[in-house]
């Protein structure tokens, strides 16, 4: 039976938060708890279709974890690796018009992983029923500096009138111009960090105590319930 929820987010953006602190709770290393919130996304994104959320954002790897312990940084990619090499071949992808997105600065990463990236980009491109975009290398500020790069060059080239440069323009030379109506932070911390600081402008934001792999379905339609509670004035 579908769970009742009085008005469905079109989009929801997710910071995937707690991992290690769950992994130390349970008394291993602590960057083994990402293979539990790996588990946790797959739930995810179950629930996302139940719902009809029609786009997720996730925050699964910032910028500045690229500077994590070695160990730990090689464990994460590996988990990448596995775990988005068995959605390329997932055939969920087409059936259900899928499309994925990685957004950040991923040409940074691993080449082998870049590769597979961009492969499921190309592969779901088409799809336009629901939109899962994996922000990895991601940083809200980088993806602010390179868009003003990107559109800097274009004005260079004339392109761009740089007279005709305004917000609706400049959102496209983001990573993503989605913005998401509600945006979780799982966890127990209570800060934005650098998660889409443009797209998130009005944003509906909650905190959620729990680290990312105890979040269960419950959890999620009790947000959405709250977020229909909230009048949003966008500033008006």
């Amino acid at each position: 039976m579908k769970p009742v929820v009085s008005v469905v987010p079109k989009h929801v953006a997710i910071i995937l938060d707690g991992n290690r602190r769950f992994a130390k709770r349970l008394m291993i290393k602590p960057w083994k708890g990402h293979e539990w919130g790996a588990k946790k996304v797959e739930n995810l994104l179950n629930w996302a279709k139940e719902l009809d959320i029609r786009e997720l954002t996730l925050y699964a790897f910032s910028m500045q974890n690229m500077n994590r312990p070695k160990d730990e940084f090689d464990f994460l990619m590996n988990l990448f690796r596995k775990e988005f090499s068995k959605m390329e071949n997932d055939s969920r992808l087409e059936k259900d018009k899928i499309r994925i997105n990685f957004i950040g600065r991923i040409h940074l990463l691993p080449k082998d992983l870049y590769e597979l990236f961009q492969r499921i980009m190309d592969k779901t491109k088409n799809n336009d029923k629901y939109t899962i975009n994996f922000a990895i290398a991601y940083g809200g500020r980088e993806e602010v500096v390179d868009a003003v790069m990107k559109l800097s060059a274009d004005v260079k080239k004339g392109i761009v009138d740089a007279d005709k440069v305004n917000e609706e323009l400049f959102k496209n030379y983001l990573y993503t111009p989605d913005e998401p109506d509600l945006v979780i932070r799982t966890g127990g911390d209570r800060r934005t960090s650098n998660f889409l600081i443009w797209q998130s402008n009005y944003s509906e934001w909650f905190f959620l105590e729990k680290t990312w792999p105890e979040f269960e379905k419950e959890d999620l339609i009790a947000i959405i319930n709250d977020y229909t509670a909230r009048e949003r004035r966008f500033g008006k």
